[in-house]
């Protein structure tokens, strides 16, 4: 008999601020999120970095991280990510360090190579950069070296940080992170929650050329899938207008607060429009209880990810909850082997 594992499933919240509603909102819904997360048995709450964008409130990540560590007890909280050209590493060092000293054993760090913005707001992040060169590996390699035991002669150290090992994770929707997590034996989450084009290529590419680590022997692949879950398909589909709307104004340059939903998305389109948020979403389980097994199950068999993170944005509070708790009621259906 073939021995199966259970796959374990977590979430990925960008805190969303819906019309009408503020960031303190939104920060409140975070909470009661990954507390009920916790309470489903989900096994980590990542947050990811956005800036100058109205409608999403998880800019300061690490400081959210620590309001949700505080009211929560077991469940991992991480980033997804934090967008590490935006800050020193010896910072991102220092704030994850504080985070797991406060937190042990609780915390991941998530890394992205994108600016998680757009061209002026990175300037006004990061002025003295110059964009030209992708000094994202080394940056990786010095949050190692903080996180890792003091070396003889080691003239700045993480304070905290240094000799905690906080997991670093890289993060990525093309082949440029599968490649760099495979060489530094890192685990690799694939965001095709918004850019699935390479997810197929990026995993065999990163599990074809993995080098072992001590803490990660074999690769570790975490595929991130947008599910909005509802008692029937149909409010499911309803629900999922939001995220559709907010894609189209991304598109057309003004991003702003998580819509409510519509009643017909298709009178807010062009033809091209449709096209591209479609092609975006494409990996989107959208239905009830029944819909949402099979689109697990599916995704797992295609792709044998060891973890699935499950995004939605969902513009009521109440029918987040119950998408997330839907979710939760198939993770043990969830096996692979």
């Amino acid at each position: 008999m073939t021995e199966t594992t259970r796959v374990p499933l977590s979430v990925l919240d960008l805190s969303p601020i819906p019309a009408g509603a503020k960031p303190r909102d939104a920060f409140h819904s975070s909470l009661d999120l990954a507390q009920h997360a916790e309470k489903w048995g989900f096994q980590r709450y990542w947050l990811a970095e956005h800036h100058n964008m109205t409608g999403i409130g998880s800019a300061a990540t690490s400081v959210l991280l620590g309001y949700l560590a505080a009211g929560t007890h077991s469940i991992r909280l991480g980033s997804g990510g934090v967008m590490l050209p935006n800050h020193a590493p010896l910072v991102i060092a220092e704030q994850f360090g504080t985070l797991e000293s406060l937190y042990p054993g609780r915390i991941d760090l998530g890394l992205g190579r994108a600016p998680g913005t757009d061209q002026r707001t990175m300037m006004a992040l990061r002025r003295h950069l110059s964009g030209e060169v992708d000094n994202f590996p080394r940056d990786v390699q010095e949050l190692q070296h903080y996180f890792g035991e003091v070396q003889p002669g080691q003239a700045v150290q993480a304070v905290p940080g240094q000799g905690l090992h906080v997991p670093i994770w890289l993060l990525g929707s093309s082949l440029y992170s599968a490649q760099l997590a495979a060489k530094l034996g890192l685990p690799f989450a694939f965001a095709s929650h918004f850019a699935p084009d390479m997810l197929f290529q990026a995993l065999k590419l990163y599990r074809e050329n993995y080098q072992p680590s001590e803490r990660w022997p074999q690769p570790h692949a975490m595929v991130c899938v947008n599910v909005v879950a509802a008692d029937s398909d149909n409010d499911a589909r309803f629900l999922f207008t939001s995220m559709q709307q907010q894609f189209i104004n991304l598109r057309r340059g003004s991003p702003g607060p998580l819509p409510a939903p519509v009643d017909n998305i298709h009178a807010l389109w062009t033809a091209g429009e449709q096209y591209g948020v479609e092609q975006a979403l494409s990996m989107s389980i959208i239905g009830d209880q029944t819909t949402v097994r099979h689109g697990l199950q599916t995704l797992l068999r295609e792709t044998e990810a060891d973890e699935i993170m499950v995004n939605g944005q969902i513009f009521d509070h109440q029918a987040r909850l119950r998408s997330f708790e839907i979710v939760s009621t198939v993770k043990d259906d969830l096996r692979k082997g």
